[in-house]
């Protein structure tokens, strides 16, 4: 039995005013994504990937078209509603790390379970950094952690809540190729233990590869998927 439809994307399509009047971006791009799999979203510069990742998540407006998460329309919702199906729903690493960075990596993960309210934070956020390897250092700030040690803080972030979809831009594009393959090796270890659908821009064979299925965007538009 195959597994439900987690993320449906709808004629998406995204527009923004240049010099010429307009320059468009994505061209209706249209997909699903079963819940539980893993799909890279492969292109060259510029061809509107992180645009995508952006509209997926949420925190863009598209020019037209819709995308459903768990069934439920994210622009038919207004940006409240929104962030709290990313809260919900979603995990987020970036390839630039966003941790915060005058909280210890212990609070920095313990972050998004405050936001939902959860009494036993502390706890739950140090050993989700206990699996990543990070056991002594969870009262560093991000600047006297490796760029790996903060990719590693920040994927404890994302997992820590358990999301249903975790969204990945470049998620190694800051770090030197060993430990980006630790890194990589460390995310498809979690995400699978985890039982969570990964969704990944990367510009990086290798990886893509790893991934189920990819997706492929060659001028804002779906070529392969």
């Amino acid at each position: 039995m195959s597994d439900p439809t987690l993320l449906e994307v709808q004629a998406l399509t995204k527009r923004v005013p240049d010099a010429q009047g307009e320059l468009t971006i994505l061209h209706e791009l249209s997909f699903q994504v079963p819940a539980r799999t893993t799909l890279a979203i492969v292109g060259a510069s510029g061809s509107g990937k992180s645009t995508l990742l952006s509209l997926l998540a949420g925190l863009d407006s598209p020019s037209g078209g819709q995308v459903r998460v768990a069934g439920q329309a994210l622009f038919e919702l207004d940006e409240d509603q929104r962030a709290a199906v990313r809260g919900q729903h979603m995990g987020f690493v970036f390839q630039n790390f966003q941790l915060l960075p005058h909280l210890t990596a212990l609070e920095n993960v313990m972050l998004p379970l405050e936001l939902r309210g959860v009494r036993d934070a502390a706890e739950q956020a140090r050993q989700m950094l206990v699996r990543v390897g990070l056991e002594e250092r969870l009262t560093h700030r991000p600047r006297v952690l490796s760029g790996g040690e903060q990719q590693r803080v920040a994927l404890a972030r994302a997992f820590v809540v358990r999301p249903q979809l975790l969204l990945a831009d470049e998620p190694t594009g800051s770090l030197d190729a060993a430990t980006g393959a630790r890194i990589i090796d460390l995310m498809f270890s979690l995400n699978e233990s985890e039982g969570t659908t990964l969704i990944l821009v990367t510009h990086e064979a290798s990886l893509a590869a790893r991934c189920a299925r990819q997706l492929r965007l060659e001028g804002g538009r779906l070529v392969s998927h």
